[in-house]
C-alpha cells in the first residue's frame, strides 16, 4: 500500500492512492493508520479514487460537472467526514505533483460536493468552499465555561463561539458539550478572537480528530461569525464580494472571503513524504481489526 504524508497549517493527512477503489478502508484501519505512535499519524486520511469507481461513495457530489477524482475523508477515529478545506489543498497538491490532474485548475469530488480548487503558486492553493450559511445562535461548553455561539454550515457542521481573552488560554482537550437537538451528528467547535480589522485568531476541536493545529473548513466559518458580528455578513452576496480575512491559526495563516454562495479559502499545503506501508504491520492491522470483529482491509490499492 503506498502512501503520501501531507500538511495544511498544521492540519496533517495521510494520502492513500486507490484509483480503481479496490481497498477497503474500515474504521479500524484509518485509526491504525492515524495513531500518532503505532501508525503514521495524522489528523486524517485522504483517499484518492476515480469517481467512476466511487461507486455510492461519491453520491453526495452530485453531478461530477468535469470532476474526476474522489476525495474519500475520514477522520482519525475513523468516522467519515463530508470536506476537509485543509484536506482538499493537500489532495490537489498530490494530484498535481504526480500527473494525476493537469492544474493549475481541477474539480474535486467530495461528499459535500464539487470543490474547484487552482493552485496558484507551487505550494499554495485556492478552494471554491461552497456556500456558507450562517445558522442561529447557541452554546458550547468549553472547559467547564459556557459560551454563545453561531451555527455555521461550511457543507459540514461548525460552531463559531466569539471570545473576548486569547484563544491560547482555552483548555480543547476534550469535546466541547453542545446542544445534542442543535448537532445530532456532532460539530467541529472553534473559538474566535478578533485581533484587528478583518482579522481573527481560531482555535479548533474537530469532531472525530480532536485539537488540531487548523482547520479549513473551521477558518470559513470563524470568518462568517466575525463578519456576522461585526456587520459585514450580507446574505445572499454574490461570489467574490465582500472582504477578505486573515485567519491566524496554531498551524499558520489562511486567507478567507466568506460568502453566503461560494466562499474562497487560501492556504499552503506541502506533501512532506511518500512510502509504502509495510506488509507486516498491514497484516497485523489486519488480524486486530479481525480480532475487534472488523472485517480485514484488502491491500491491493
Amino acid at each position: 500500500m503506498r502512501y503520501a504524508k501531507g500538511h495544511g497549517t498544521g492540519n496533517d493527512f495521510i494520502v492513500l492512492p486507490d484509483a480503481d477503489g479496490r481497498l477497503d478502508l474500515t474504521p479500524a484501519l484509518v485509526r491504525r493508520l492515524c495513531d500518532r505512535h503505532t501508525g503514521i499519524g495524522a489528523d486524517g486520511v485522504l483517499r484518492a479514487v476515480l469517481v467512476g469507481a466511487a461507486g455510492p461513495d461519491a453520491a453526495g457530489a452530485g453531478a461530477t460537472d468535469g470532476a474526476e477524482w474522489f476525495m474519500d475523508y475520514r477522520n482519525a477515529d475513523g468516522s467519515v467526514a463530508e470536506m476537509c478545506g485543509n484536506g482538499v489543498r493537500v489532495f490537489a497538491r498530490y494530484l498535481i505533483g504526480h500527473g494525476l490532474a493537469a492544474g493549475p485548475d481541477l474539480a474535486v469530488a467530495t461528499r459535500a460536493g464539487i470543490r474547484r480548487v487552482r493552485q496558484r503558486a507551487r505550494d499554495v492553493f485556492t478552494v471554491e468552499m461552497g456556500p456558507a450559511a450562517a445558522g442561529g445562535s447557541t452554546w458550547a461548553v468549553i472547559g467547564g465555561t459556557r459560551h454563545a455561539g453561531l451555527a455555521v454550515s461550511v457543507g459540514n457542521p461548525h460552531l463559531a463561539c466569539l471570545v473576548g481573552r486569547p484563544v491560547a488560554e482555552f483548555d480543547l482537550a476534550l469535546p466541547p458539550l453542545v446542544d445534542p437537538a442543535v448537532f445530532p451528528a456532532g460539530v467541529n467547535v472553534e473559538v474566535v478572537r478578533m485581533t484587528g480589522d478583518l482579522a481573527v485568531e481560531m482555535r479548533v476541536h474537530e469532531r472525530g480528530s480532536g485539537e488540531t493545529l487548523s482547520c479549513g473548513t473551521g477558518a470559513v466559518a470563524a470568518a462568517v461569525a466575525a463578519a456576522v458580528a461585526v456587520g459585514r455578513w450580507p446574505d445572499g452576496e454574490a461570489a467574490g464580494d465582500g472582504a477578505e480575512w486573515a485567519v491566524h491559526v496554531p498551524g499558520g495563516r489562511l486567507a478567507v472571503l466568506p460568502s453566503s454562495t461560494a466562499s474562497l479559502l487560501t492556504g499552503p499545503a506541502e506533501i512532506v513524504a511518500e512510502g509504502e506501508i509495510s506488509p507486516g504491520w498491514l497484516a497485523g492491522a489486519g488480524a486486530a481489526a479481525q480480532a475487534s470483529g472488523v472485517p480485514r482491509a484488502s491491500a491491493t490499492a
